[in-house]
């Protein structure tokens, strides 16, 4: 069953190198679980991927669910979010087709995030000046950011209107 898995999804030759790369075993666990988030367009809760693992293979616990996305944040497979509800919430970074580099719009009433991908460029230019005035002035290698802008929704700003 676990070899016939392997075989039928995609990206798993790639995953395999990425985790022997950085010294880790690719297992099937752990395989589940990049499953999961890489097939949703969420924001999923640790709690999230448990659920959607355990409907396949409960023979995985919570507590190795944990360990595995810190392990992808680790790798920087995953990126965490916290968007101000208290839960970190984890999302793929990278995967077989390349990098998936975002930013997220909060609506600070209803909790709603937006993805967005648009100005990328001009943020990174601006993003790099920062980065590396930031690096010099404090000897600090920086290796990612995390962008968020709160405000309110379509929705919230017309009730507030």
């Amino acid at each position: 069953m676990q070899g016939h898995f392997y075989r039928r999804n995609r990206g798993s030759g790639w995953w395999q190198g990425q985790f022997k790369g950085c010294g880790y075993r690719f297992t099937f666990p752990r395989r589940l679980i990049l499953d999961v988030l890489s097939s949703s367009s969420m924001h999923l809760s640790a709690e999230d991927v448990y659920l959607e693992v355990h409907k396949k293979y409960p023979g995985v616990g919570l507590a190795t669910v944990y360990r595995t996305l810190e392990l992808l944040v680790q790798m920087g497979v995953v990126s965490k979010s916290d968007f101000g509800d208290g839960r970190a919430r984890y999302e793929m970074n990278k995967g077989p087709e390349g990098q998936r580099h975002h930013h997220h719009l909060v609506c600070s009433n209803c909790g709603l995030v937006i993805d967005y991908a648009d100005f990328i460029d001009e943020e990174a230019k601006l993003l790099k000046k920062v980065e590396r005035g930031l690096s010099e002035k404090y000897k600090f290698e920086i290796n990612s950011h995390l962008m968020q802008f709160y405000g309110l929704c379509e929705k919230c700003k017309g009730k507030k209107d």
